[in-house]
């Protein structure tokens, strides 16, 4: 489905189909809201992957998780049973220094080991070399994200959709600029051209936000392209690379190569490209909240300063305790772990779709998700919010595919988002999770097909 043909219908009434689904309207009326309290914006409760896990809570989620499958959660197994994984501390020396209020910038120590990692691995035989006042440590990405939106110049922000749910959000709290989606194609796997970036430019972007790897679609913006990419926004325009997925790189053979902006940087402090990684995704630490920025020393001054009015900084011992874990060679070992590992998964997971009846145009290549198009499913269960409906039912959650336009409850009939007809599966989970998820997903298509006496595919293929 193209975005080219989108509706917008900011005042006609729901369709017939969204009005006679009952999660349809449970969700309309959630993003709609009310006002029982009155300095409360009830919009803000519920977003993304919050939503679909109170809805699996009705269910009984928050009773008995481990009964579950959770493919809609976007983060990574962490226990250490990843074949050549470095284990994961189990306890943390607390430094008398650390019962302090560190600096909002982070401790300079894990700031320094933050820029040789980017040197070892991005910046070789480099003449611009990331210095610890090139890097900045948050409390997760969203702070990150959250500090860097705080910062940013009256400007137009342009960024892509289908992307992270909680873009839209995070920037509709700041009236210093613009944001501004463009949509991509599927008929071009969702592809960001260098040609696209040209174009956003040229209607007076000047701020630009992506997650690469990309958040659903599971593809990602490599060189030459990449490198084309920053070659036009350079002098032009402020690139924000949300790179968290970037060790999620199947294109190499699962040599440990990271994908990043870094490497075609051409002056650490000249060129305008905001890099947001962290311990989350690729150190399989998501309940630490460590993440970093980097960028030019003027931007890092900035984000580093607004932290003490935004989220005070990250926890102290917990940055001690990350810098063992980011020696250059430790990561890169590590990251050809984490690579054979999720591609395997990867490849389980698309083997069962196949084998119940999905059809992919493209094969992702990063991040650890799936981005399934349910278009020739049965109209029950064809769109994002159906689907997961029956998937709750069958104990597994799974994210519709609305969360990843822009606004849609606000916007127009759920039923005109060309996001509408897909769902995000993660194969973060371990496998004994992803393979229960599965049997639930292949006996909801069963039941619903044999019903209607339908076939996903055309049996003479």
């Amino acid at each position: 489905m193209s975005f080219s043909g989108r509706k917008f219908s900011t005042s006609k009434a729901p369709s017939s189909a969204e009005s006679s689904s009952k999660i349809h309207r449970q969700f309309r009326s959630a993003h709609e809201g009310h006002r029982p309290h009155a300095g409360l914006d009830p919009s803000r409760a519920s977003t993304g992957v919050v939503w679909c896990t109170e809805r699996a809570n009705e269910y009984g989620f928050q009773d008995d998780p481990a009964s579950w499958a959770n493919l809609g959660q976007g983060a990574p197994e962490a226990d250490d049973d990843i074949p050549g994984s470095f284990q994961r501390p189990k306890t943390i020396d607390i430094s008398v220094s650390s019962r302090e209020y560190g600096p909002t910038a982070g401790i300079k120590p894990l700031r320094l080991a933050i820029a040789a990692l980017y040197n070892a691995h991005h910046r070789q035989g480099k003449k611009s070399q990331y210095t610890w006042e090139n890097v900045a440590v948050v409390p997760g990405g969203r702070a990150g994200l959250i500090r860097i939106a705080a910062v940013l110049n009256n400007a137009y922000l342009g960024f892509f959709i289908p992307d992270y749910t909680a873009y839209n959000e995070m920037l509709t709290l700041f009236r210093n600029f613009a944001a501004i989606p463009s949509p991509l194609s599927e008929e071009d796997s969702y592809h960001i051209h260098p040609a696209k970036i040209a174009e956003e430019i040229a209607r007076g972007t000047s701020v630009i936000l992506t997650s690469n790897p990309r958040n659903p679609t599971g593809q990602v913006v490599a060189n030459p392209q990449l490198s084309q990419i920053q070659d036009i926004a350079r002098d032009r325009a402020t690139l924000i690379m949300d790179e968290f997925y970037g060790g999620y790189n199947y294109t190499s053979g699962c040599d440990g190569t990271t994908v990043s902006a870094a490497d075609n940087i051409q002056d650490v402090n000249e060129d305008d490209v905001l890099i947001i990684d962290g311990l989350t995704k690729r150190f399989r630490l998501p309940g630490w909240r460590v993440a970093w920025i980097l960028g030019p020393k003027e931007f890092i001054k900035a984000i580093g300063s607004c932290g003490s009015y935004l989220d005070g900084g990250t926890n102290v011992p917990f940055q001690e305790a990350a810098i063992p874990m980011l020696e250059p060679e430790k990561v890169r070992n590590e990251m050809k772990a984490l690579q054979t590992h999720f591609k395997m998964k990867r490849d389980y997971v698309l083997g069962r779709l196949e084998e119940i009846g999905f059809k992919f145009k493209h094969v992702p290549d990063s991040t650890f998700y799936i981005w399934l198009d349910l278009s020739g499913l049965p109209a029950e269960i064809n769109d994002g919010l159906n689907f997961f409906q029956r998937c709750l039912e069958e104990k597994t959650i799974v994210v519709p595919g609305i969360f990843f336009d822009l606004n849609p409850a606000k916007r127009r009939d759920l039923f005109d988002s060309p996001c509408h007809h897909f769902v995000r599966l993660s194969y973060g989970p371990k496998m004994d999770h992803l393979k229960r998820g599965l049997d639930a997903i292949e006996k909801i298509v069963k039941r619903c097909c044999n019903q209607a006496s339908f076939f996903l595919w055309n049996p003479a293929d």
